[in-house]
This record gives structure tokens, C-alpha cells and sequence, in this order.
């Protein structure tokens, strides 16, 4: 036989206090209506009726026994009271005492989806979007009966939702409780269900809703509409609606958190001399210089260009990153050629000989004489 205070996981020295926290934290453990063990339970519970008893506890710690030195047959657990109370104080009603209820479930949620563009997202939109969703019946306002009727009290368990056995352990009858097999725990059935709804209480229907997409909303973010999902059944409460926006990729800009980014082309001569440009942004156009000397890979910052941020209010911005590359002409007129190499001569630049406007075959051939 296992120590009782083992069992409990206390000291010998335990109070009253200490016991009855002890139990009520293993009990939601091991109850079975919690997917625990049914023996691990009937054990833990008769360790504390014993122990929470003060003339057994004084027998058990003295002769090892709660029936006392004789161990007389009777019931060790007469006048401990009737196990039904602890288990509805503990667990919120699977006693023989709990009024009859409804099997109210919360509705699960429902998960929907809006696509945009950059510029959406950045300014904030309203989408309207269309969801299947569960609703309660509205024929039989939800309780699942045909309409005139209503749910019966369940003749098993007398309303209780749960039913009751006693069974035998080391230390004598221990009373356990269950769902109904034949309401599942509801304490009443449907003996009439509704035609519409075939007695579940809800059916589906299309609704559209409108969504309010905040500006600076970024790709894979979800917006919840609390109580937008499905409908609980037996007025239990409503899940929510998880909407999760999907952003498009841009033409010209990439996004990184609130930055965004994009590539300039400069051509060569601009690039070495300097310039101005214009650039579309999500504000509209926007001047730009490109200091003399730039080089492939440098970088004009734009401050406050960039993407508002989430639940900044519209006036935190990140930045707009600009990514020059110097782009070098492939094909060169005779004219243009000439002044390239006089460029060249004037910086004291090596460049290759050859004549102007011959190709690289035309060389070789005068090369050998072709």
C-alpha cells in the first residue's frame, strides 16, 4: 500500500489547507473528464477523504490504518461526506447536484484573406470580403428543436449531465463521476430537431463583411475581428474572424520592415558630372540629386519616404532607400569614341589602340596582314 501522504505529494506535518491545495491541483490531473488516469484519481481522492479526516488521519499515522487498531470491516469513509461535493467544488459542476445546462461550445474561428497593392497598404484601405460562415438557425433561433418544441430533460442522468458509479478500493467504496452517454454531458436532448438545421442549432451562410486594413499593414499580417468568427452552439460565445493580408510585390520598390527600396540607373556621364533626377515615390514624384563621383552602389536616402509605420498614426515613416548603378554605354559612335579617348589622354588613362569604328575581327585581320 502507497503512503498516503506520498500519494498527496505532502509532508506528514501537512494543515488542513495544505491537503486541500494539494488534492485540488493533482485532482485536475488525474480526473478522467480532464484525460487523466481514473485509478490515479480514485487513489488520489481516498488518500485525502482519509487524510482530511482528523480521527482517521490519527489512526493512520499511529497504526497505519484509518479504521484504527482493530481494523474493523465497516466503511473507513462513513461520515466524510459525500465525495459529489468535492468534486463539483473542484470541477465546476460534474457532481450529481449540478442543475440541468445546455452543451454550450464557443464557435471556432474563421480565417479569411485581402489582397493589395504597396500603395494600399501604405495608405490604409476598407475591403469588403466574403466568408462561409456558421450562423445560429434562424427557424429555430439556435436551440437546434423543431420549431414549437424545445430540448427534454435527459432521462439517464436526470438532467445532471453526468452519471455516477460506486466502486470498491483498498479503502472501500469510492463514488466516481462520468458524462451521460446519452446527452454527452448536455443534461437534456432534442427528441424533435429542427428540419432546417437537422438539430445542430447553426447553419451556413455567406456574409460579406468589411475589413479596415490600417495604414502600413505589412504581407502575412492578421487583423482579428473579435466575435466576426463562427457561432457557439447553445448560446455559447462566437470565435473570431482572422483576416490575413497579403501585400503585392511592387514594380519598383522592395520592402523591408517600414524602409523601402529601389534602383536608379545613372548613365555614366551623369554619374561622373552630376545630376538631378525625378523619382515616382508613394507621395508622388519626387527631385532627386546624384552627386558628381557617384559610383555603382551608392546610396540616396530619402528621409520620411518610406512606409508608414503600423500604429504610427500615419506620421511615423520609415526611409526610401535609392540605389544608384552606373551604367556603361555598350556602343560608342565614331564621334563619341574620339572624345571617350581624348577623355581618356587628358587623365592619363591607358586605353587600347585601335581604329575607331573597327570591330575586333577587323583588327585581327590587319594584325596578320589580312
Amino acid at each position: 500500500m502507497r503512503d498516503l501522504y506520498e500519494i498527496l505529494g505532502v509532508s506528514r506535518d501537512a494543515t488542513e489547507d495544505d491537503l486541500k491545495r494539494a488534492y485540488r491541483r493533482k485532482a485536475r490531473e488525474f480526473h478522467p473528464d480532464q484525460g487523466g488516469d481514473e485509478e490515479s484519481f480514485k487513489e488520489l481522492t481516498a488518500a485525502y477523504e482519509v487524510l482530511r479526516n482528523p480521527q482517521a488521519r490519527a489512526n493512520y499515522d499511529r497504526y497505519g490504518d484509518p479504521r484504527g487498531p482493530t481494523g474493523f470491516s465497516g466503511d473507513p469513509f462513513a461520515g466524510f461526506g459525500d465525495l459529489s461535493d468535492l468534486i463539483e467544488t473542484f470541477f465546476g459542476g460534474f457532481g450529481a447536484r449540478t442543475p440541468p445546462r445546455r452543451d454550450m461550445r464557443g464557435g471556432r474561428d474563421v480565417l479569411g484573406e485581402v489582397t493589395l497593392t504597396l500603395e494600399e497598404a501604405a495608405s490604409g484601405v476598407s475591403r469588403e470580403i466574403e466568408t462561409a460562415i456558421l450562423r445560429a438557425c434562424e427557424q429555430c433561433g439556435g436551440t437546434g428543436a423543431a420549431p414549437g418544441t424545445g430540448p427534454v430533460t435527459c432521462g439517464t442522468c436526470g438532467g445532471a449531465g453526468v452519471v455516477q458509479q460506486v466502486r470498491n478500493s483498498v479503502f472501500g467504496q469510492v463514488l466516481t463521476s462520468g458524462a451521460c452517454p446519452a446527452c454527452r454531458g448536455a443534461g437534456q436532448r432534442i427528441t424533435d430537431p429542427c428540419a432546417a438545421c437537422l438539430g445542430e442549432g447553426r447553419r451556413q451562410v455567406t456574409e460579406t463583411v468589411t475589413v479596415e486594413v490600417p495604414a502600413g499593414a505589412a504581407d502575412g499580417i492578421r487583423l482579428r475581428l473579435a466575435g466576426r468568427g463562427e457561432a457557439g452552439r447553445n448560446g455559447g460565445p462566437a470565435g473570431d474572424l482572422y483576416v490575413r493580408v497579403r501585400v503585392r510585390p511592387h514594380e519598383v520598390f522592395t520592402r523591408d520592415g517600414d524602409d523601402l527600396h529601389c534602383e536608379l540607373r545613372v548613365p555614366m556621364a551623369a554619374a561622373a558630372l552630376g545630376t538631378q533626377v525625378t523619382l515616382p515615390t508613394l507621395d508622388g514624384e519626387e527631385g532627386v540629386t546624384v552627386p558628381a563621383g557617384t559610383q555603382t552602389g551608392d546610396v540616396v536616402t530619402l528621409r520620411r519616404k518610406g512606409m508608414p509605420r503600423l500604429g504610427g498614426g500615419g506620421v511615423q515613416r520609415g526611409n526610401l532607400y535609392v540605389h544608384c548603378r552606373v551604367e556603361t554605354p555598350k556602343r560608342l559612335t565614331e564621334e563619341e569614341e574620339e572624345l571617350l579617348r581624348r577623355f581618356a589622354e587628358l587623365r592619363g588613362e591607358h586605353v587600347s589602340e585601335h581604329t575607331p569604328g573597327k570591330g575586333l575581327f577587323g583588327r585581327l585581320r590587319e594584325a596578320f596582314g589580312g
